[in-house]
């Protein structure tokens, strides 16, 4: 079989057909059978070796959650066996370092690992850092092969496996299907976009494939953070070069039959200490990141980047999984959280904004069957490994974990995003601008600068200016513009780096889901 596929894996469920491939005899057939645990055979199916690539693809059937069940391949007097193989609901989990960061990195990190065992229907399986500069058929190299959880594979070391947000994000998955769960774990810290991209993305945007060759400033990383102190402009190579990642991490996946991904991507790549390496052998200068690698790189294309990746993943994998996977494959992401409290500009806020394709909320009209977990309320200066890796994971899986139940799985009436204005109205001559938000507010800080206006002015770019909050009700918020004293023309809301304390941002619902930030 393909790397991807043994014993103790989960296979995608009905309504999809779970794709299957791997190596052969040129010419010859081979036999794939699925038989129950007490040995009866369910399928059969019959696939012929290409010769050109020596492989052979079959899908199997729709099949029902559960199992377990055993999976052979013969050709002629050989054969493969796997054992133990469930269906379920499979999820990729991609992104940078904050995807990478295992759960053993994690805030309750002991009691998180303890709890392990009580998910053996949530099994795991992580892709090895791999890049290439030609799309691959397979996996270069695997860290975790098909597994059921343990303390040990679940922490295994930093940055290694197993993802914490991915299990976190498995886990309540299984808790509200209550039935198997697959994750595939395929993340490399401190890498842009443009690296997962395909070819097609890269021209789609306007990027060449040297697009990432661009001179980038890169920060230094200290052991116990991040500083703000540059280093000479350096060349991307390696892990950062364009596609190089999509063909030899995800390129592989495409036959991979799945229900969705979840994607943790966009920060500012950063050296961090060979000591924090020691668990890979590296022949190029590695990067650490979260997903902010791109709030220094192309930043402002990152509202094509993205939106043409989600797509072109959705057409891949469709395509790849012979059509088995839904074309919408449901694409859930985090937005990024906080890195230092003071910045010279506002690059990673617009990233932020960039992730929902400059509309503030997801799923829009660019980014359909999309969902978002807000993190900048959820900052942690203390972190060992850097502000930029903070270790409150749970409630960043909890946000993802509820836009999955409402986007992917459709539950009806169930709030999975914070608030969002859908409408501002100027009262001129008492000097105030009453914002009316979607949902009921629960204002946590009233006397925080979190607004700011736009005045007309004759110089550009306009200088902001604060709009404090006066008073707020149920659904709106009046800001005094005693700063502006002619027309706004805008209005921002969390526009910083570092909006806010520890889930102590301005607006919240009264679920506790903090308002996204928007221009």
């Amino acid at each position: 079989f393909a790397s991807y596929y043994g014993d103790h894996m989960v296979l995608q469920k009905a309504p999809a057909g779970a794709v299957l491939w791997g190596y052969g005899n040129m010419g010859a057939v081979v036999t794939v059978a699925l038989s129950g645990d007490g040995g009866t055979i369910i399928m059969k199916k019959t696939a012929q070796v290409k010769g050109s690539s020596g492989t052979w693809t079959t899908v199997l059937d729709p099949m029902d959650q559960g199992g377990p069940y055993v999976l052979t391949a013969e050709q002629g007097l050989e054969n493969v066996t796997l054992q133990d193989i469930y269906f379920g609901d499979v999820w990729l989990c991609s992104g940078q370092s904050n995807m990478a960061m295992t759960v053993l990195q994690i805030a309750n990190a002991s009691q998180e690992l303890a709890a392990a065992a009580r998910y053996p229907y949530v099994r795991v399986f992580a892709a090895a850092p791999a890049r290439s500069n030609v799309e691959l058929e397979d996996l270069e190299r695997v860290s975790l092969p098909w597994s059921i959880p343990t303390a040990g594979n679940l922490g295994h070391g930093n940055f290694t496996y197993f993802s914490a947000v991915c299990w976190l994000l498995g886990r309540s998955l299984y808790e509200t299907l209550r039935y198997p769960v697959g994750l595939v774990e395929a993340a490399w810290g401190g890498t842009p976009i443009e690296a997962w991209s395909s070819w097609r993305v890269l021209r789609a945007c306007g990027l060449s494939k040297d697009a990432g060759r661009a001179d980038l400033v890169l920060f230094t990383s200290l052991s116990t953070g991040l500083s703000s102190s540059t280093s000479p402009a350096q060349h991307l190579s390696g892990p950062q070069t364009p596609s190089v990642l999509w063909n030899a991490m995800i390129h592989p996946l495409l036959n991979m039959t799945l229900r969705g991904v979840a994607w943790y991507q966009g920060k500012p790549p950063t050296f961090y200490p060979q000591t924090l390496l020691s668990h890979q052998t590296l022949t190029v200068p590695f990067f650490s990141g979260s997903g902010e690698a791109n709030a220094f790189l192309n930043t402002d294309r990152y509202n094509c980047t993205f939106p043409a990746l989600i797509n072109d993943w959705r057409w891949a994998f469709h395509t790849g999984s012979a059509g088995q996977m839904e074309p919408l494959l449901p694409f859930g992401f985090v937005q990024l959280s906080t890195y230092r409290r003071q910045s010279l500009n506002d690059s990673f806020v617009r990233l932020r904004w960039h992730q929902t394709a400059d509309l503030g909320v997801v799923p829009n009209a660019r980014m359909p069957g999309t969902f978002m977990a807000v993190a900048m309320d959820l900052g942690d200066e203390h972190s060992p490994y850097g502000s930029i890796h903070p270790r409150d994971k749970q409630n960043v899986a909890h946000r993802l974990i509820l836009g999955a139940r409402a986007v992917a799985y459709g539950e009806k009436d169930l709030v999975f995003q914070g608030p969002y204005p859908t409408r501002a109205v100027l009262e001129v001559s008492r000097g105030l601008l009453n914002v009316t938000y979607s949902q009921e507010l629960l204002c946590q800080r009233r006397d925080m600068p979190a607004f700011e206006v736009c005045c007309s002015s004759s110089t550009w770019p306009c200088r902001w200016l604060p709009a404090p909050m006066v008073a707020v009700g149920s659904h709106t918020v009046t800001l005094a513009l005693a700063g502006c004293r002619t027309l706004v023309l805008a209005l921002r809301y969390a526009w910083a780096e570092w909006p806010c304390d520890y889930k102590s941002c301005a607006l919240y619902n009264i679920q506790g889901l903090p308002a996204p930030p928007f221009l």
